[in-house]
């Protein structure tokens, strides 16, 4: 028998702790080496594109927008470069979503966070923020000191932190004026924008990017990785066992101990781990985490205590690449004396790289394929037939006919399925009355109400199929679409 619970009598347990802990500020140290070297230069290659593609000028034309990227909404159309994409054509940007993800989980199965410390935008900017927090305030210790300082509200001190948040919402402000670039003519709009005849929407998107860039890479920075970031916990259940990621090799690290001890126990013919306990690694981790405990959520594999340690090796003497991109089945080989393998080919990977050339593969043809003429039908519902006076039947249709190329067409249109049907466009004056033949502008969508009439002694009493033809009349490209043509 079950005993009622009085709830006045639960009693919490402190023991259990909170439900997350509390932040501690992060103060990453300046570290120079290799990895170093290529985070500073994807960040360059990264927030080049970001900030100057929407200046990059393309000529398709008369009449055309000549911007190289655009998001063109007013107009329904997305450029990039030669390339022109109608809202019909979403599939492309499914296609681009499924050869994004996959790249995603390649990148996880061959290094780990590959995506996460080098190219992910929180990283990007979080890093550029640092980089102008470190110029303005001094490195670690210089800001940790200041930070702890007994008299925080010197006039030199205020001065440096008006400077630094000064900077950094300068990079805010352009990063969410960058990104509305992308939706309008960017000299255009920048000039507007400086003048203030600019569209209001642009002011409120431009601040509410600012505000986000400067919150989440002035403020919360690891947090957002630790916290805010799906990708941590996804990529966990996607890694194996000979995924490289960024590892201590305790192996060869342990027993840790310092400099003058390790030569003492090595002279004396013991073992003695390499590393030597100067905690470099951590004072330059930017989420603030010791590496040599292992693998940890908050780890975005930068890289940046590889160069730290890799520099510490150098000045005592020992090999390079205490920590680096490994895993755990190197290291047991290397326990038992064995060399380590790396297996970058491997099913994971190929499976990765067949759908990734797939998909790619099969847009590229579509795209390369495409028709610039298509056409769209839509049969009238109510009534879906009439029969005239002199017994012929008639069915009506709505046509939408695109043109997404850059030049007027001369189109002609056809139907196949009634015998000895005759083609009527309403509104419209054909030369060929038989065969109507009508203009469609250059990169234009043109609605047309069509009038099928057939005769009746022609025709059986039932819905039978009809194909209509579009052809363009100088080039000869067509296209085609089916509906039904249907008796009273």
């Amino acid at each position: 028998m079950n005993k009622t619970v009085n709830p006045n009598e639960l009693t919490s347990n402190d023991d259990n702790g909170p439900l997350y802990v509390a932040q501690k500020k992060v103060y990453p140290q300046s570290v120079s080496g290799t990895f170093r070297r290529i985070k500073w230069g994807l960040m360059a290659f990264c927030l080049g594109v970001y900030y100057f593609l929407p200046f990059v000028r393309w000529n398709r034309g008369i009449g055309a927008p000549s911007q190289a990227v655009l998001i063109d909404l007013p107009n329904s159309r997305f450029y990039f470069f030669f390339i022109e994409l109608w809202p019909q054509e979403v599939y492309y940007f499914t296609g681009l979503l499924i050869v994004a993800a996959v790249t995603l989980f390649l990148m996880n199965s061959v290094g780990g966070r590959i995506w996460c410390g080098y190219l992910c935008p929180q990283t990007v900017w979080t890093d550029l923020f640092y980089a102008v927090e470190r110029l303005v305030e001094g490195d670690r210790r210089e800001r940790m000191k200041k930070d702890k300082s007994s008299d925080p509200m010197r006039l030199e001190r205020i001065s440096e932190i008006v400077l630094k948040h000064s900077i950094w919402l300068l990079i805010a402000w352009w990063t969410g004026g960058a990104c509305v670039l992308y939706f309008s003519d960017a000299p255009t709009l920048v000039k507007q924008l400086v003048t203030f005849p600019a569209p209001m929407i642009a002011y409120v998107w431009i601040g509410i990017l600012t505000a986000t860039t400067y919150v989440l890479a002035g403020y919360m920075r690891e947090q957002v990785c630790t916290y805010m970031c799906p990708w941590p916990r996804i990529q966990a259940a996607l890694t194996d066992e000979w995924a490289l990621n960024v590892t201590y090799r305790y192996d060869r690290g342990e027993k840790r101990t310092s400099v003058k001890k390790a030569a003492e126990l090595r002279a004396l013919g013991e073992h003695a781990g390499d590393c030597v306990d100067c905690y470099q690694c951590v004072a330059v981790c930017p989420t603030g985490i010791d590496i040599r405990k292992g693998p940890q959520l908050e780890c975005i594999q930068c890289g940046l205590c590889i160069d730290a340690c890799d520099t510490v090796m150098t000045k005592i003497g020992r090999p390079k690449r205490l920590i680096g991109y490994d895993n755990d089945i190197n290291i047991q080989r290397r326990r038992d004396g064995k060399a380590p393998i790396y297996r970058i080919v491997r099913p994971r990977t190929v499976v990765y790289s067949a759908i990734i050339a797939a998909v790619g593969g099969i847009m590229l043809y579509v795209l390369a394929t495409r028709s610039l003429l298509d056409v769209n039908v839509l049969h009238d519902r109510n009534p879906v037939a009439v029969k005239l006076s002199d017994g012929s039947i008639r069915n009506a249709y709505t046509v939408r006919l695109l043109n997404k190329s850059g030049y007027d067409r001369v189109i002609a249109i056809d139907a196949d399925g009634p015998a000895n049907a005759t083609i009527h466009v309403v509104g419209i004056d054909s030369v060929t009355p038989d065969r109507p033949m009508i203009v469609i502008p250059r990169d234009s969508t043109s609605e047309l109400r069509l009038l099928v009439t057939a005769p009746a002694e022609s025709n059986p009493e039932k819905s039978i199929p009809v194909r209509f033809h579009v052809t363009d009349i100088g080039l000869g490209e067509a296209a085609s679409a089916t509906d039904n043509f249907v008796s009273p």
